[in-house]
């Protein structure tokens, strides 16, 4: 495969990214990817891992910089030092800091809503079931009404099914 940047030389590094929930696949020759600043993934041993997290930061870092020294109330870390060292210093910084972190979050994430696994509890001390079991049981039943030539009850399973698929999805 050839280079997508120059088109003239072989294609010797694949790029794969994910910004604001968008997937995006590169393929550069050596020339183009050391230029893009892409080196080979063995050459910054000694790097400061520190600079490395302000790039996730949407603020420029002249902005950061000249800033405000607002700090958490909680834990006194300020915005500058979440940038610099890529750790949130407490709960409240979240709360604290929200304008600034959305940005970013959202462009590590894709999304700024949780969307993992939830349990709760339900009447009578059982744990509700996920969205996943769920729909595992509606098709087995889906195939059993299948086999039993049930089609109205299989059209119903159907249609359940896919709407608890799109309401995942949507989360």
């Amino acid at each position: 495969m050839l280079c997508q940047k120059c088109g003239k030389h072989e294609a010797t590094t694949h790029i794969k990214q994910v910004i604001n929930g968008e997937f995006e696949e590169i393929y550069l020759c050596s020339d183009c990817a050391r230029k893009s600043g892409y080196t080979d993934s063995f050459s910054g041993f000694g790097f400061d891992l520190s600079s490395f997290f302000p790039s996730f930061f949407s603020q420029p870092k002249a902005a950061i910089e000249s800033g405000s020294s607002e700090r958490c109330p909680k834990c006194g870390t300020s915005f500058r030092e979440i940038v610099k060292s890529g750790k949130i210093g407490c709960a409240e910084c979240y709360e604290k800091f929200y304008d600034l972190l959305i940005p970013s979050i959202r462009r590590i994430h894709g999304k700024t809503r949780h969307s993992g696994k939830a349990i709760s509890p339900v009447a009578g001390g059982s744990v509700q079931t996920s969205v996943e079991e769920k729909i595992s049981r509606l098709k087995e039943k889906l195939q059993q009404s299948v086999e039993k030539q049930e089609f109205e009850e299989a059209a119903k399973l159907r249609d359940e099914i896919k709407s608890l698929e799109s309401e995942a999805e949507n989360q």
